[in-house]
């Protein structure tokens, strides 16, 4: 199968779906869109967190009631679902895992991408079931925002027995 043709920086700047769906251009990376679109959504999200829980509340609900629109439409006018490059289920993912830290700091950080990279990669029951089985924005979204659940879990068991 051949693989889906990413879209021009250009592209992205014509269509608002196109720019939030591939992460401002995160998700244009060559290699590892979605581990470039975490970055990008985690270092957008810690100034937001660190200035104003609240807002940070704020943006992530906005985030995950748009992300479903974002992300079908991005996929339409690509004609391909789940593109590699569609990204904005990735910042919704960290967000959520940067929210529910037990601490916010460096570690907890990173510990917060990596976990969260390696569900979202790894794809355990039933975030794959659900990848494939769940079409539409609302499939795209929902296997990382469950990716994000498990890292949250296995960082507060972090927390609890080694914190």
């Amino acid at each position: 199968m051949k693989a889906a043709k990413n879209p021009t920086f250009s592209e992205l700047l014509k269509s608002p779906f196109l720019m939030l769906g591939f992460g401002f251009g995160s998700g244009l990376a060559k290699k590892a869109p979605g581990t470039a679109g975490t970055l990008l959504g985690l270092l957008l999200f810690i100034p937001i967190l660190l200035w104003n829980e609240s807002i940070a509340w704020l943006v992530l609900l906005a985030g995950t009631l748009f992300g479903s629109l974002i992300c079908g439409k991005a996929s339409e006018q690509l004609g391909v679902h789940d593109h590699g490059g569609i990204v904005w289920d990735e910042f919704v993912g960290i967000w959520l895992v940067l929210l529910f830290l037990p601490e916010q700091g460096v570690i907890f950080w990173v510990l917060a991408f990596i976990t969260f990279r390696l569900f979202d990669i790894w794809k355990p029951w039933p975030i794959r079931w659900i990848d494939q089985k769940v079409h539409g924005g609302f499939g795209i979204m929902l296997d990382d925002v469950l990716a994000a659940v498990y890292a949250i879990g296995v960082i507060w068991l972090y927390y609890f027995f080694m914190g």
